[in-house]
């Protein structure tokens, strides 16, 4: 099962650190230019990106952010605000690690966090900062129950 999810069930706190990290794809950016309608050339022609002084077509930064979303989807936090800070392009092969830190949590189970994005030559490619709910003891209880049954709606629940 999810150990992300596991903590969050044991109970969150300041100073927690959850790390996740993905390969980015041609075929992830294609797919999310898809989704989202985004067909900047920087992500789809050479051309344009080598104007853009880029070695090479560039994912897409909020594809890149959403890496965190796995961290938030496992603990169960539901985001009330975001904001990155886009700090090198990330091309299509490259590995990034996402760590999210909860930096603040008070009594109602609001908290916040610092996210860092590196690559695979430790550059720091976003910087992130998040606010958001965190589950109470209902949710809590919820979750253990998924656990229980194996979490079958969690794709994530084999950690990798």
């Amino acid at each position: 099962m999810s150990d992300i999810r596991k903590k969050a069930i044991a109970g969150l706190k300041r100073g927690d650190s959850f790390a996740v990290s993905r390969t980015f794809t041609e075929q992830d950016t294609m797919a999310f230019a898809e989704i989202t309608r985004d067909y900047n050339p920087v992500h789809c022609d050479q051309r344009f990106a080598n104007v853009k002084h880029f070695h090479g077509r560039i994912c897409h930064g909020l594809l890149v952010a959403s890496i965190l979303t796995e961290i938030g989807g496992q603990i169960g936090w539901l985001a009330s605000g975001m904001h990155f800070r886009f700090k090198k392009p990330v091309y299509f092969g490259d590995t990034i690690a996402c760590c999210l830190t909860i930096t603040e949590l008070d009594e109602r189970n609001r908290a916040t966090a610092e996210a860092v994005f590196k690559n695979q030559q430790d550059e720091i490619v976003i910087e992130a900062s998040l606010t958001g709910i965190l589950p109470g003891l209902p949710e809590k209880r919820v979750m253990e129950v998924m656990m229980a049954e194996g979490d079958p709606t969690n794709k994530c629940r084999y950690e990798r």
